[in-house]
């Protein structure tokens, strides 16, 4: 049974809670629009923009994965409980649980453009589309590109930046400093920040467990629990169109978005020039405008399941 419009709160997963948001009613004729944060381990907050989709018909879908933001925090977790098949469950949950799967379309950020991916290669039946936003096709390709670009940053950076990670000094301020340089060109180059990025990026920090569990301590130095983890082998298995997109200066490099223009097959590729891995803040009317144009685009389609 559909929720109403406007709801938010906490549904029941497992014996935790997931907190979302619906902005809009479903079942008047468009699909869901269902977003799927990144991180892991970031929240919902930067991508709120994405809620005004439903001044065109398409109800929005925002959530907090496990771990984060409203939903239930487990920091004592351990590694082994943090996996990629806990949020496809979750993910799934969510879906039930609203009223939803019949009908939706998953917009994936970054590691949630991954998760979605990997959702969609199961063919579900209600699914009517994928949008990948900003997001690599494996782990070990972004660590590949993640050194090329580490090596174009200003003299002394990237040095000081090994020093702390080899130290195990990541916590320091030095070594905050240093990611700033490489988030400023390559996550966000919007200044000042903007509010909703920030707002994720402080509920990161209040509670780094699944982040820094699954990832590591940067956006570059990836020694967590998905270091290794691809989804590559299960894109042509994705059987909805498919949007790419990505910044001219994004962390996710054209090479580690190419699998998905490779082996997906029915997709499409959007490079947003004067964006890095946040085009919706960095160029948002742009961004906009080439969401809707794809979801137009699917409009009287169905699945054949």
């Amino acid at each position: 049974m559909a929720v109403a419009a406007g709801a938010k709160g906490r549904i029941p997963f497992r014996e935790y809670r997931t907190w979302y948001r619906l902005t809009g009613t479903p079942g008047r004729g468009r699909p869901a629009v269902v977003v799927v944060h990144g991180g892991p381990g970031s929240t919902h907050d930067y991508l709120i923009g994405l809620s005004s989709l439903s001044e065109d018909g398409w109800p929005v879908v925002h959530y907090d994965q496990l771990g984060n933001g409203g939903s239930t925090h487990l920091p004592d977790a351990g590694a082994d409980f943090w996996t990629v098949g806990l949020f496809l469950e979750e993910l799934d949950n969510l879906l039930r649980h609203l009223g939803v799967a019949d009908d939706y379309v998953l917009v994936g950020q970054s590691w949630g453009g991954m998760l979605a991916a990997r959702h969609a290669a199961d063919r579900p039946g209600g699914l009517r589309g994928l949008v990948i936003a900003n997001s690599p096709a494996s782990y070990p390709l972004w660590r590949q590109e993640m050194e090329a670009l580490r090596a174009a940053l200003p003299p002394g950076v990237d040095a000081t930046l090994r020093a702390h990670e080899v130290a195990g000094t990541t916590h320091t301020e030095e070594y905050a400093e240093a990611v700033k340089v490489f988030n400023d060109r390559h996550v966000c180059r919007v200044r000042p920040l903007p509010p909703a990025y920030v707002a994720s990026v402080m509920e990161t920090a209040n509670d780094p467990t699944v982040y820094h569990t699954m990832n590591g301590p940067s956006e570059f130095h990836v020694v967590g629990t998905l270091k290794d983890w691809s989804v590559e082998d299960r894109l042509p298995d994705i059987a909805v169109p498919t949007l790419v997109l990505s910044g001219r200066h994004d962390e996710a490099t054209p090479a580690t978005v190419r699998p998905f223009l490779e082996r997906i097959p029915d997709v499409r590729w959007e490079i947003l020039e004067e964006s890095s891995h946040m085009p919706h803040l960095e160029e948002p009317e742009l961004f906009h405008a080439t969401l809707v144009d794809f979801l137009k685009s699917l409009d009287g389609r169905r699945s054949d399941g």
